[in-house]
């Protein structure tokens, strides 16, 4: 009977010993599963890794590329500005090297104005001189392209004529030049000056 209550005693011991052994060992599996957990929320996964390095590897392309966007442009903006100036260099230098050619070809005009001043000669011989002077002046025009608006027995037109005075001329068509007060010039197609005319007024034309 002792015996008996003593084997009992210890299987019951022992199973006891067991049953807290086996909650031993779930507790600590139950903890590495905790850790394991706690460990896989603060890593990130690899998808997450590589998704993050592409957008790095993107952003670093897309901000390579804006500099040398902003680095063209900046060449681009340069090279405009040199050829504008440069443009701006070159026609000033040919509208000066076609000023100095139209004032040569004036040059002996002036020269024979001045010897025209200093002449002794007579007021015949010096309106003479004048004359060829005034040809001469004419001919350097026409070399230039420069001509003299056509006035005196034409019609008026007010493109090339500005109208001074109006005179009463029965025996002139109406509006035609009677006179040029001043003369006009153009060059090609281009009015440099309009000429100064008195116009005729037909009074029969009128009174028609």
């Amino acid at each position: 009977m002792t015996e008996n209550a003593t084997y009992t005693g210890n299987e019951t011991g022992n199973t006891e010993k067991q049953q807290a052994q086996n909650l031993n060992n779930t507790g600590d599996d139950m903890k590495v599963d905790a850790n394991q957990d706690e460990l896989t929320e603060g890593t990130p996964s690899t998808a997450v890794t590589e998704t993050m390095t592409g957008l790095h590897e993107e952003c670093d392309r897309l901000r390579a590329e804006r500099d040398s966007l902003l680095d063209r442009l900046a060449r681009l903006q340069a090279e405009f500005d040199n050829a504008r100036k440069r443009e701006q260099r070159e026609r000033a230098d040919y509208r000066s090297f076609a000023i100095g050619d139209a004032v040569e070809q004036f040059l002996p005009v002036l020269d024979n104005f001045k010897l025209a001043l200093s002449s002794k000669g007579s007021a015949e011989q010096l309106r003479t001189g004048v004359e060829l002077i005034a040809k001469q002046m004419d001919e350097v025009l026409r070399s230039l392209n420069v001509t003299p608006v056509e006035t005196v027995g034409h019609p008026f037109d007010p493109r090339f004529h500005e109208a001074l005075e109006s005179v009463e001329r029965p025996d002139v068509p109406d509006h035609q030049v009677i006179e040029e007060t001043r003369r006009g010039y153009r060059i090609k197609d281009r009015l440099l000056r309009p000429a100064l005319v008195k116009i005729a007024v037909n009074p029969n034309v009128s009174e028609a």
